[in-house]
């Protein structure tokens, strides 16, 4: 039998908060295991967003992603299986003290690259939710990803920090990681009544001269009600407009990698 393909490592990330980076991670994972895809989510973010939305009190959890990266635990020992066919490596608080531990070992960046590698081939594809930093754990992001989501809300204001961003991510590329592709920023938050939102979607691409994914994420209190009860919209709202435009999301990124 051919040997299984490794797993497609993408990482979402931007420095702002409050961009739907968490809900895109869920929601995205959620429309590839739709599409028969096997999907490991790794949390990064040390406020366990990610980790609770789908389900998991990360007050309970015993093994986490901190144990991975600072405690030389394998990945398969950390993972939770979730409902909607996804499995998780959680997040604790216990994340925050990572970065410092880690700014002391040679080849830092390098540490969530040679973790994944023991679990990529039991996935198709691997989702990264960062933390809303350019700190050493979102350098691991980038620098074990073959692929870069950008979240962006629809508003002027998600414009900063995205150049920023970028220019992260050329000194990755140059230095650590040269197969890092930006795929592309991802429009959440849209109100299509909005002149505003419109003038920034149509804006955005041209300013970074990167794709723009498509359809742009609406505006839904649906996405508030997806984590109380620890599922994405995909299964808690299965035909709302935010639910449709994440597998349509999904099924051009599919296409794409």
């Amino acid at each position: 039998m051919a040997p299984k393909r490794k797993a497609t490592i993408i990482a979402l990330a931007n420095q702002k908060g409050g961009v739907a980076k968490t809900t895109s991670v869920a929601s995205l994972g959620a429309a590839f295991a739709e599409q028969g895809r096997r999907v490991l989510l790794v949390d990064l973010d040390p406020q366990a967003c990610l980790t609770f939305s789908l389900g998991v009190d990360p007050d309970t959890v015993e093994s986490s992603v901190h144990d991975v990266l600072v405690g030389g635990v394998e990945v398969a020992d950390v993972i939770v299986h979730c409902e909607e066919g996804i499995d998780l490596v959680p997040s604790t608080i216990d994340l925050a003290g990572a970065e410092a531990v880690l700014l002391s070992r040679p080849a830092r960046e390098y540490v969530l690259q040679s973790a994944l590698d023991a679990v990529r081939r039991d996935y198709d594809i691997i989702l990264l939710d960062c933390s809303p930093s350019l700190g050493v754990l979102t350098l691991n992001a980038l620098t074990a990803a073959q692929g870069l989501i950008i979240p962006m809300p629809c508003e002027m204001l998600g414009h900063r920090g995205v150049g920023q961003l970028l220019d992260t991510v050329r000194d990755v590329k140059r230095i650590l990681n040269k197969k890092l592709k930006v795929i592309g920023i991802l429009p959440t938050l849209f109100d299509g009544r909005s002149n505003h939102a419109r003038e920034v979607l149509d804006d955005v691409g041209e300013r970074y001269g990167i794709p723009v994914l498509s359809p742009p994420i609406p505006k839904t209190v649906r996405f508030a009600e997806a984590p109380a009860v620890g599922r994405s919209i995909l299964s808690t709202s299965r035909t709302s407009k935010g639910a449709k435009a994440y597998r349509e999301v999904a099924t051009s990124l599919l296409a794409a990698i």
